[in-house]
């Protein structure tokens, strides 16, 4: 059996946080959709071009071009002892289309579970820095300078997709097409649920006692 990890969640849960700190311990990638896909659209591809449209209006991006994005990830050579996808799958398609060619070598399925209330709060307050992509929330993590980055002292914007009329929209496509994604791995004998409330490093040490 592999040691690949699926994390599964409503957007803002702590996917990303959660995932990081799992990579740094067990010395595995974090494969995030989002940064791959945010890259693309940095760099102005034509795979980034398209999925900047899609993302910008809160819609998911097409099974096409993201299940391409992670099968080629995953041939990479950094993912042989392991991978941590945060993000993926998002429907019962791509987890069909995950299973055809990596099903034995995922391990855990950890579903994050988070209030849909507490959600917009996290995600509403979040803000970017225009300049070097520090990040920060009006309410847990706010700059010193109101609008204004630590780091490098540049502008603090709120990503179209952190906006309220996006942040609900993306709730409704998750309830809509992820949500059944619970149903389809808990068939599996490889879920576990973990409470994503509260403070960071707890729902961390919770993860850590079911991976061992």
């Amino acid at each position: 059996m592999g040691n690949g990890i699926i994390l599964l969640g409503l957007p803002g849960a702590g996917k990303g946080t959660q995932a990081k700190k799992m990579a740094e311990q067990f010395s595995i990638p974090q494969i995030s959709t989002g940064d791959m896909l945010r890259s693309a659209i940095k760099n102005g591809t034509e795979l980034g071009l398209k999925a900047k449209c899609v993302m910008d209006a809160g819609d998911l991006v097409p099974d096409d071009i993201v299940v391409g994005i992670v099968k080629e990830r995953l041939a990479e050579p950094d993912c042989t002892n392991g991978f941590i996808l945060d993000g993926f799958p998002r429907t019962i398609p791509q987890a069909q289309a995950l299973d055809a060619v990596a099903k034995e070598l995922i391990r855990f399925v950890l579903l994050l579970e988070v209030d849909q209330d507490e959600i917009k709060e996290r995600l509403c307050g979040r803000r970017t820095c225009a300049s070097c992509g520090a990040m920060y929330h009006l309410k847990f993590v706010p700059s010193k300078v109101e609008g204004k980055c630590d780091k490098c002292g540049s502008n603090l914007i709120q990503r179209d997709d952190d906006k309220e009329e996006t942040i609900q929209k993306r709730l409704d496509s998750y309830n809509m097409s992820t949500a059944p994604l619970i149903e389809y791995y808990s068939a599996t004998g490889k879920m576990r649920k973990v409470m994503a409330t509260g403070d960071v490093d707890e729902i961390y040490s919770n993860i850590v006692k079911i991976l061992r």
